[in-house]
């Protein structure tokens, strides 16, 4: 048996979307369960995300701490953002994201993983890139504003993230899943067997 995930779509008999905001909506399906009864689902509908474990020559990742008024805590993150556009290419939405919220651009970008951050309840899918051959990027920095204004930034040993990991002490999802990732990669085949920065991306297509 291979242990892959694999795309499934249940009936679906009516949708509503009783909420739509500024980036993200709520839906509520119908869904036909396997024994025919119908049962409602309601989840936010979430146009994708990119990350970026940046990968310094002294083995510092990039992190940024910034306040999430949802969960009520200061979280030391990776550099993040959503995929603005329809379709838009999630490499140059990470090389974008790398440079508004660190002023960093790096030359060799590879996917680390690709997850559902909260499949049970949004639709989100987010690909987190490995970028390494870092330096600061040209030209004036990115004007930050709202809570990115209050946002830190510091590079951080990839051990101490672990540690911080596996003590409950960081709990950023995209943190915790590219951490170990890198270091599940490392124990592997290399970081330079990881897929191309260009590998297709099912959940979220998109244009080379």
């Amino acid at each position: 048996m291979t242990i892959k995930d694999t795309p499934e779509e249940w009936e679906v008999r009516a949708t509503d979307t009783p909420f739509v905001g500024n980036k993200t909506s709520v839906r509520t399906d119908d869904v036909v369960m396997p024994d025919g009864t119908v049962v409602g689902r309601d989840y936010q509908v979430h146009p994708g995300s990119v990350a970026v474990l940046a990968l310094d020559e002294a083995d510092r990742v990039l992190v940024l701490r910034q306040y999430r008024h949802p969960v009520r805590h200061k979280l030391w993150e990776i550099p993040a953002g959503l995929l603005d556009v329809p379709g838009e290419n999630p490499l140059h939405a990470a090389q974008r994201e790398l440079y508004e919220e660190a002023h960093v651009k790096a030359e060799d970008w590879r996917v680390l993983t690709d997850v559902y951050t909260t499949p049970g309840g949004c639709d989100e899918a987010v690909r987190i890139f490995l970028a390494r051959d870092l330096s600061e990027a040209e030209g004036e920095r990115f004007a930050v504003e709202e809570e990115e204004a209050d946002m830190e930034l510091d590079r951080v040993p990839v051990e101490d993230l672990v540690r911080g990991v596996l003590a409950g002490e960081l709990h950023n999802n995209c943190l915790v899943v590219g951490v170990l990732s890198l270091v599940a990669a490392r124990a592997g085949d290399g970081l330079d067997a990881l897929r191309p920065a260009q590998a297709p991306w099912p959940a979220r297509p998109f244009e080379v």
